[in-house]
């Protein structure tokens, strides 16, 4: 009776693959896992292998006035179209705007002044002072917050500004900001700053919670300057801390000014009312009109986010429609690059069209078992000409890719899967010369402390390393 159960099981879950998952490669070691390992391979499924994007269990809006939002997003797309068809954007670039306002619903927008933040020894400055400015409200969105030097300045500095009628708003990743004990929150909530995690863990549902999680690094200040990037809130990020922290951190944050705030605020709501019981409603107060009428410079950004909220992987396919528009260059820097079958053949397309293809990453890594998997994808990038680079100064942590000194994209997603299909993500996109020539300027100052990774040398390393980084390269999905 047990194995007529079971069968019965094992058919309903191999049924569920196949309708489930995209990937014919992918269902087939599902299946195959699932009948050759008992119990464990069904488990394994409901822990990693099931689509949520697909399924949509994550559904947030700022608005349930369906014709409001026609109206926001009807307005969005006509000016969108118009800065598209103003000269600002390069020709080649054109539908890579295009796509991320259809898959992701982001506007072009033009009134911005973009600063680009090198390290946590100049962003956090900036974080203040902009806090200490605030007048209507301050929302914070973070994956990782520690209750250290850094976070216990920015957190007092919340509480002030909550005490002084500031409306602040305060969103931590439960897993990523576990640190974060009740007496830290509790000083929070008694100024009357409010806090809630992001997709609070819970036993029942480890796996899950483990995987879905919110990676983003967001602040927006009065609906007028937002941040975003890969820099978290912590003193590892400072290197002005040397006594405390011997590892040179390197990282890369942007401040933004003007309309792109916005759709910065339109994220964070989302996130609030999906994890909140205090949810939002939309409000003019939040989305200040009034800045199309103060002039920034012309900075054009568009900001893309995805995760299994999006209909698509949005952040991703971005990544690769812009790797298709390059005409001369491609520089990347990842921390943790594991770019899988299509990032590897948009790469090799270019490399094989004569693009120069420059890629940095760490020369020592946080993570063995990352560093290990990467290591397999660096062989083929070599053999068709990509020039790779390990960073050797300290650990660095940004996540850049700069296009033909006109394109930029900097934020919060790596380069492998759990960025691209499993966590909350957001990257900004900046298109013009001015922050691509300065990224530039920072990825060959980059270079001048990183080593040059030798085709020849990198064969002759010995078989069984070579065998060992194989084997780890089949765990990259779930890395």
């Amino acid at each position: 009776m047990l194995e007529i159960v079971y069968l019965l099981i094992l058919i309903l879950v191999i049924a569920q693959v196949l309708f489930d998952t995209r990937s014919s490669v992918k269902a087939l070691a599902y299946v195959l896992f699932i009948v050759f390992v008992p119990f464990i391979g069904i488990l394994f499924y409901f822990s990693f292998g099931i689509n949520y994007r697909k399924r949509k269990l994550y559904t947030k809006k700022i608005t349930e006035n369906e014709s409001l939002r026609k109206d926001i997003r009807d307005k969005m797309n006509a000016y969108s179209i118009s800065i598209s068809n103003s000269g600002l954007i390069s020709h080649n670039h054109k539908n890579l705007t295009e796509y991320v306002r259809r898959s992701a619903s982001s506007p072009l927008t033009v009134n911005n002044n973009v600063k680009l933040l090198i390290n946590g020894d100049t962003k956090f400055p900036e974080v203040l002072e902009a806090i200490n400015n605030a007048k209507s409200h301050i929302h914070f969105e973070y994956y990782i917050y520690e209750n250290d030097i850094t976070g216990k300045t920015i957190a007092d500095l919340l509480a002030k500004k909550a005490k002084q009628g500031v409306e602040v708003r305060f969103m931590y990743d439960d897993f990523g900001s576990h640190g974060l004990k009740k007496p830290f929150l509790k000083k929070l909530k008694d100024a009357g700053v409010q806090t809630v995690p992001f997709y609070k863990i819970r036993w029942y549902a480890l796996a899950n919670r483990l995987n879905y999680r919110n990676h983003r690094k967001i602040i927006v200040i009065d609906g007028k300057v937002g941040f975003v990037g890969g820099i978290n809130i912590s003193d590892k990020y400072r290197n002005d801390l040397q006594a405390k922290n011997p590892l040179f951190w390197r990282d890369t944050h942007l401040m933004i000014k003007g309309q792109a705030v916005a759709y910065l605020q339109y994220l964070f709501m989302c996130d609030w009312n999906f994890c909140s019981n205090y949810k939002f409603t939309y409000s003019k107060k939040y989305f200040f009109e009034s800045l199309q009428n103060q002039k920034m410079d012309n900075d054009v950004v568009q900001i893309v986010a995805s995760g299994p909220d999006s209909k698509q992987p949005a952040v991703f396919y971005s990544i690769l429609k812009a790797i298709s528009s390059a005409q001369k260059n491609i520089y990347i820097t990842s921390p943790y690059f594991i770019p899988g079958e299509s990032l590897m053949d948009a790469l090799i397309i270019a490399i094989q069209s004569g693009l120069d293809v420059k890629i940095l990453v760490p020369g020592k890594s946080d993570s063995k078992l990352v560093s290990t998997a990467a290591n397999a994808y660096y062989t083929e990038l070599l053999e068709y000409g990509a020039k790779i680079y390990k960073y050797n100064k300290g650990f660095i942590h940004a996540k850049t890719m700069v296009i033909d000194n006109n394109l930029s994209i900097i934020g919060s997603a790596n380069m492998d899967y759990r960025s691209f299909e499993l966590n909350f993500e957001v990257n900004a996109i900046v298109y013009g010369e001015k922050i691509a020539k300065q990224l530039t300027e920072v990825f060959i100052n980059d270079l001048k402390a990183s080593t040059q990774i030798q085709l020849e040398t990198w064969l002759n390393r010995p078989k069984y390393i070579r065998l060992w980084e194989k084997g780890v390269k089949l765990l990259s999905p779930f890395l």
